[in-house]
């Protein structure tokens, strides 16, 4: 009796909870390509499943085949001698199966074990397309969940109905299922969210739940200190319905009057910790990433929620605030600002955290209201697949927009590097080592590198040449270059922001050939009557005949003597030029000293002058007084 009147008031919460959002649950879809036959080529919608691992990301093209037998997958194919396994070269399976008798996670392993590359599960009934999840009984073996690694989806009956059609009508079908859209990718930061609990007494999901948050914490640590990711932990609560606020059960699983709550871990009011104790401790938790992303360090939030399930499990009795603390202080973060953060849980009054974390718990725009637990929302699109380190890392990295992945997601575990296999079919100057091909998460991109400071440019696939000043320095620009005989000549001029072009003395592309220029032949140089011309590599030489001097600038032939008297001239010239200047300077130098002496010989005989013409014989200046 105790059991059904707790579910029965778990139940009341949940309802109670849904309907008061007044929000919506949003099923994740995905695009399904039919490519043959032709009768029913398109493009249809498909459900994508919440188990197994969906490839985003990525896209898969595989033949569809329909079991003669056991065709709602509820039994192993080994029983009935049927497998999926594709043949050498062939293309993958896609498995079509029908809805119904067993869980869907069931038909998924039954299909993996044969064989399949995909399930496909058509729908029994002509309604809007559901999510397909993982079992909530606790008492299913849980084993094989774990173990599903292909993609799921479910398609319309009517869409299953032409398919199976075609393929009892000899018709192959062949299909394409795309993950690259799955996701929004708008810039190089992906915001996500994880909405969990830390409740571990809730069975199989449970320990999934923990055991992920383990394998991911250091992925996602090295996200978030790189800045390449913007995590948000989040909480899911209810409310007590107002009828129910007295009971004895609202009241030790709600806290704040009974505006917050969480069911009881083990369903058993009568023993072990309640609804209260975590929601409590989903509070903390919450505050604790408030307070530690205040301070820049958001990533401390993995830490603690590690380190709180090995060390403060409920089964031996260590969930409570005590040990909470001790982690909290272990990892250096203040206890009182939790504590401060958490606030007063037996007032009647509003929390702020968890009234925000009710409101986030709706669904906005294209994301739908979170119901299920664990939840990760991707760039605000909820993620279907596998609770699995490398599945959730696969579908983060396709959030990104291309080109911008971080290191995590080009590792060898989570994508290909399509820039092994011929070099992606981009260019290449195998010389240096310069490739065009960019891996990333979806596949590659040919695009022109900047190296050293260089930019190539170019379209990427058939050609990439260096530009700007500094070219000349890598592979000589992709320019011709030659040595002989201790000479060296380039095409590359780094006064040319791209081309190439042969030096003086060559012609030529300039890319991969410049030959010398005959300039005898051309009789471009060296042909004044006297001269005589012999070509060399990248040059010529000129002489003259007898005791004549060749000068190259005037292209001509001149006496080596004529050339001494002229010289002799010249100098004599200036010797002459230099003698006149001085003479001339001298002269005038003279001059003014001679003005300069008769100015001051006047001054000084004006000043004694006038004593002559004074009668008295005093000074002129005693006489004006």
């Amino acid at each position: 009796m105790r059991t059904k009147e707790v579910r029965l008031i778990v139940m009341v919460w949940i309802i109670v909870g849904w309907s008061s959002c007044m929000g919506r649950f949003v099923v994740e879809k995905n695009n399904l390509r039919v490519t043959s036959p032709e009768s029913i080529r398109g493009v249809y919608e498909c459900a994508l499943g919440n188990f197994g691992v969906p490839q985003y990301g990525g896209s898969m093209s595989g033949a569809v085949l329909y079991p003669k037998a056991n065709q709602k997958a509820c039994k192993n194919f080994d029983g009935f001698d049927i497998s999926f396994r594709s043949r050498v070269a062939g293309l993958p399976t896609f498995v079509l199966v029908d809805r119904g008798d067993c869980y869907f996670t069931l038909k998924a392993w039954n299909a993996q074990r044969a064989g399949a590359a995909t399930i496909l599960v058509a729908d029994n009934r002509p309604e809007q397309l559901i999510t397909m999840d993982a079992p909530e009984d606790e008492t299913t073996d849980a084993d094989y969940l774990q173990n599903i690694t292909i993609p799921s989806a479910l398609v319309s009956r009517s869409l299953g109905s032409a398919i199976k059609t075609a393929i009892a009508h000899g018709e192959p079908v062949h299909i394409s299922l795309d993950w690259r859209k799955a996701l929004p990718h708008p810039n190089d930061r992906v915001a996500y969210e994880l909405w969990t609990n830390s409740n571990d007494e809730c069975g199989p999901k449970c320990d999934a739940q923990i055991q992920f948050l383990k394998r991911f914490k250091g992925a996602a640590q090295i996200l978030e200190k790189g800045g390449y990711t913007r995590f948000t932990p989040h909480y899911i609560t209810w409310y007590c319905p107002e009828a129910f606020l007295a009971s004895r059960q609202c009241k030790s699983q709600c806290i704040n009057g009974g505006r917050y709550c969480a069911p009881d871990p083990e369903q058993d009011f009568s023993r072990g910790y309640n609804g209260k104790d975590v929601i409590v401790q989903n509070l903390r938790q919450a505050c604790f990433f408030r307070v530690t992303n205040e301070s820049g360090k958001p990533w401390l939030w993995w830490d603690y929620v590690t380190d709180f399930a090995i060390r403060c499990p409920m089964k031996e009795e260590k969930y409570n605030k005590k040990c909470a603390d001790q982690v909290i202080h272990s990892l250096g973060v203040d206890v009182k600002k939790i504590d401060q953060c958490i606030g007063d849980i037996e007032a009647n009054t509003e929390n702020p955290v968890l009234k925000e974390e009710q409101h986030a718990q709706v669904g906005k725009g294209s994301r739908g209201d979170v119901t299920m637990l664990p939840t990760i929302v991707i760039n605000n699109r909820q993620y279907r697949g596998k609770l699995q380190r490398s599945a959730v890392l696969k579908a983060l990295c396709s959030g990104f927009r291309e080109t911008t992945e971080p290191p995590n997601c080009l590792t060898e575990d989570i994508e290909t590097n399509e820039c092994l296999q011929n070099n992606g079919g981009c260019w290449e100057d195998k010389t240096t080592n310069i490739s065009a091909c960019r891996d990333t998460f979806r596949g590659r991109v040919c695009q022109c590198p900047i190296v050293q400071g260089v930019k190539f440019l170019g379209d990427g696939y058939t050609h990439c040449e260096a530009s700007g000043a500094l070219r000349c320095g890598i592979n000589n620009g992709g320019c011709w270059k030659q040595t002989q005989m201790g000479k060296t000549y380039s095409a590359c001029r780094d006064d040319h922001s791209k081309g190439c072009k042969c030096p003086p003395g060559f012609k030529g592309d300039g890319l991969k050939d410049c030959q010398d220029v005959n300039e005898c032949e051309e009789k471009t140089a060296c042909q004044c009557r006297d001269c005589k011309c012999k070509n060399t590599w990248g040059s010529y030489e000129c002489s003259c005949s007898g005791s004549l001097l060749y000068i190259r600038e005037h292209d001509i032939c001149i006496n080596k003597d004529a050339r001494g008297d002229v010289s002799w001239g010249v100098i004599w010239i200036i010797f002459m030029g230099l003698g006149a200047a001085a003479l001339g300077a001298y002269t005038i130098y003279k001059y003014r000293i001679r003005t300069y002496m008769d100015s001051e010989i006047r001054a000084i005989m004006a000043q004694y002058m006038p004593l002559d013409n004074n009668p008295n014989g005093q000074p002129s200046s005693q006489l004006e007084l």
